[in-house]
């Protein structure tokens, strides 16, 4: 594929979505999920982030400002996601229906403004297993390329049985499954210095992979179309360590069949790593047929300019067109 046919493609991008906001506002549960969120980011986080998210809210919203945003960037596709904000994981089992059909059709009603250049995902309930795969489907109704999910919900971890049949439709239907984390459960010992992103997003990320990795969710499901955003965190970089636990302990290696550096081939991954020599790194562990262009529109910890923040790597010709656009575009392709 020679360089002007390849679109260029942001696989991390987010929208809000308000409709959530305002039917899950003074539900039981939202004040104490949202007084777990200040004691994990803490008050000086948050007196950043509400200005910091206000002044987005055109970009988060409005499609018009959106695309024009896109254009400046050189971006000519994203895949849309929900703001992670907007996952509540403390929701009963009504509620969490109404959040994600809800959830659902306001992102795909968002990208059909355009849909040539807008590609969405919408959400599932993981603090409710049974309802995975009706939430799925209902996404995927709406048009959506498949959803988002975190990288664990209270007392469950990606690697919890109960997931199975949510992994098996997900793989069955060729579903995209975006792993985007939102909160760490280090709490408090990162309630500095935004340590509760820098730090807990990339943490969470390694946990989250390698439960699938450990538990044999990739051995079961080899098909499944995962995204690791932020790079997969600091997994992908330090698999070495893993690899030697699995082959020098037998509890390391009893769930997955083969050295965990090996399931890296069967993730994609974001470009989103703010560093061109881990970038390369990312790259050398996982492949460049792997990575994906990702921004975190339109927040402060992505990048605004994302095919530059590519460049500056200095990859090969064939390579930096891979990962601009031309994975994302074999993986979002409809067969």
């Amino acid at each position: 594929m020679t360089a002007p046919t390849v679109r260029t493609v942001d696989v991390h991008a987010h929208v809000l979505l308000p409709e959530v906001d305002a039917l899950v506002a003074g539900l039981p549960g939202l004040a104490e999920a949202r007084a777990l969120e200040a004691r994990r980011n803490g008050t000086a986080s948050l007196a950043v982030n509400g200005p910091m998210v206000a002044e987005r809210i055109p970009k988060l919203t409005d499609v018009t400002v959106r695309l024009a945003a896109m254009d400046a960037q050189g971006v000519d596709v994203q895949l849309v996601s929900p703001s992670p904000s907007l996952y509540h994981y403390w929701a009963d089992e009504e509620t969490a229906e109404k959040v994600y059909r809800l959830a659902n059709e306001a992102a795909a009603a968002h990208c059909a403004q355009a849909p040539d250049r807008l590609r969405g995902l919408g959400l599932v309930p993981l603090q409710h297993p049974q309802q995975a795969v009706r939430a799925l489907e209902h996404a995927l109704e709406q048009g959506l390329s498949g959803v988002e999910i975190s990288s664990h919900a209270p007392g469950r971890e990606l690697s919890d049985p109960s997931y199975e049949p949510f992994w098996a439709r997900a793989a069955a239907t060729g579903a995209i499954l975006f792993l985007h984390p939102f909160g760490c459960t280090l709490d408090e010992r990162l309630d500095r210095w935004y340590l509760s992103n820098s730090v807990g997003q990339p943490t969470e990320n390694a946990v989250a992979l390698s439960h699938l990795i450990f538990s044999g969710v990739l051995d079961r499901h080899p098909e499944l179309k995962l995204i690791a955003a932020h790079g997969g965190g600091y997994l992908p970089t330090h698999i070495g360590r893993s690899d030697h636990a699995w082959q020098s302990r037998s509890d390391a290696g009893a769930g997955c069949a083969h050295l965990p550096s090996s399931y890296l081939r069967r993730i994609h991954f974001d470009s989103l790593v703010h560093d061109p020599q881990v970038l390369r790194a990312l790259i050398a562990a996982v492949g460049a047929d792997r990575v994906l262009l990702g921004s975190d529109f339109p927040f402060d910890m992505g990048t605004e300019d994302p095919v530059g923040a590519l460049r500056a790597a200095r990859l090969t010709e064939a390579d930096f067109h891979a990962v601009r656009g031309a994975n994302a575009a074999a993986l979002l392709r409809k067969d």
